[in-house]
């Protein structure tokens, strides 16, 4: 059991704050179970927070008691820096912690991050206050509500058959699979926008050659609509994306549609300038890389987790007190220096942010019969907001292959958190990557979209072959 610290109150000091946080981590892990058995909707926004998160204060007080954090952006308008508006922005690291170090707090870290202290020279985790800073509007609230003993998996209890939406399917989750599904239904509003984001991936051993890509970015979840309506109405279409590199050069003028239905494989197709032509890509899901990323990135591994969940056993392992990525505006600073922020090794610690929160721990192991290349996986998915903070893939010899980290912020515009930049370090060939990150680009921020009207990419025929080939002709 965790050891029990009388709950500070909300004028102690930081260092108290700090020692008592301590006190914590040298205590066990304790894993919980799901918090109320009877699925009770009239708990949701009472003892749980409206999406289904534990509302209590942690028993030590490190995690905070969630309350609505309302407008959290001060006056905020698109094309400036997130982060500098946020409430908190003043927030100072508690202590930090480094290979040195580790041993203390391996209790609150996944084995992930723990094997990344081990293998990578200098790396470090700056820990802060613990925020709860992420809300949701009231007719996400009430969709969520409507859902307890109504939302519903397929037979097989790996895709979504029906719910209200936009709402989290789940509150009261009792399998794997309604996790990673409530991770894949949180709101987003009805769609991302980015018209330049940046990835990159670190140089080979030996090597100083990043590679860098631009890219025209968009995102469709049409369910995301105001209101209230069925997932079936929308043929369970989970999301449409669409993709346009401009640089490097190498990738200039790829583009691809993507359109995923739950419990389906994705459709892809995918322009290829010097054939000037559109192909189906039938077997572009899953674990196959992304084409052009010097296979360190397959298409299952963006967003941390994406796509059909039919090659893995999904189990709940339960509920953990973890140290995660949360509130971390260092990967949407549209004002940094690419340079700056992507280190050799790592993402610059000033640019990660570290916080104690309760986690959802699911383990995905290969089903039998079926292959992919990480036979196990880990995934931590937030309690408050549903995302998908971390995940740790390990591979045929059972060892620790790769740490993914979401960077979770709250997004002003939707009012919710969301997750879209994300690092991958891969310990056996000693590279990372990071990606869907707004670093450097200036006024071309992410922009989150909550109204659907004039906008050709927010319909569905903006997805095809046809639309694809037309656009990429020009």
């Amino acid at each position: 059991m965790n050891t029990v610290i009388e709950r500070p109150n909300n004028n102690l000091s930081k260092g108290v704050v700090r020692r008592c946080l301590i006190a914590a981590f040298v205590a066990s892990t304790f894993i919980c179970t799901a918090q109320a058995a009877d699925k009770d909707p009239a708990l949701l926004g009472t003892k749980l927070t409206p999406l289904g998160g534990e509302a209590a204060a942690s028993a030590d007080g490190v995690i905070p008691a969630w309350t609505p954090p309302g407008p959290q952006g001060g006056g905020w308008s698109h094309g400036q820096v997130r982060g500098q508006q946020w409430k908190f922005k003043d927030d100072k690291p508690l202590f930090s912690i480094d290979s040195g170090n580790v041993a203390k707090y391996t209790g609150k870290l996944s084995p992930g991050q723990v094997e990344m202290f081990k293998k990578i020279p200098g790396y470090r985790m700056d820990v802060y206050p613990t925020r709860r800073s992420c809300g949701v509007p009231d007719f996400v609230a009430e969709n969520t509500k409507k859902n307890v003993g109504f939302a519903k998996l397929d037979g097989d209890g790996l895709a979504l058959q029906e719910a209200y939406v936009p709402g989290i399917p789940f509150p009261f989750p009792t399998s794997g699979a309604e996790v990673m599904w409530n991770m894949k239904m949180r709101y987003r509003g009805v769609g991302f926008d980015m018209s330049k984001t940046v990835s990159g991936i670190s140089p080979r051993k030996g090597s100083e050659d990043w590679l860098r890509t631009s890219t025209d970015w968009f995102m469709y979840t049409p369910w995301g609509v105001k209101g209230s309506a069925l997932f079936s109405s929308f043929d369970r279409l989970e999301v449409a994306t669409y993709f346009s590199y401009s640089d490097p050069a190498a990738l200039a003028g790829q583009a691809g549609v993507v359109t995923t239905k739950a419990g389906e494989q994705a459709t892809t197709f995918y322009y290829f300038p010097g054939q000037r032509r559109v192909r189906r890509m039938p077997a572009y899901s899953y674990d196959a890389p992304q084409i052009g990323l010097d296979n360190q990135y397959t298409i299952d591994e963006s967003n941390v987790f994406f796509g059909p969940m039919d090659r893995f056993d999904w189990k709940l392992v339960g509920k953990q007190e973890m140290l995660v990525p949360y509130n971390s505006f260092g990967a949407y600073d549209n004002s940094a220096k690419i340079e700056d922020v992507a280190k050799r090794d790592f993402i610059a610690p000033e640019s990660r942010r570290y916080e104690l929160h309760r986690v959802w721990v699911v383990e995905a192991t290969v089903r039998q019969g079926m292959r992919h290349q990480a036979p196990k996986r880990l995934f931590y998915i937030d309690e408050d907001s549903w995302n998908a903070l971390m995940a740790v893939d390990y591979d045929k010899q059972g060892q620790i292959w790769k740490v993914r980290e979401g960077y979770t912020i709250p997004v002003y515009e939707t009012g919710t958190c969301d997750m879209e930049a994300q690092a991958q370090y891969n310990l056996v060939d000693g590279r990372y990557l990071y990606d869907m990150t707004s670093i450097g680009t200036g006024k071309n921020d992410h922009r989150w979209l909550t109204d659907s009207a004039n906008n050709p990419r927010l319909k569905r025929d903006f997805y095809t072959s046809d639309n694809l080939r037309a656009t990429s002709e020009r």
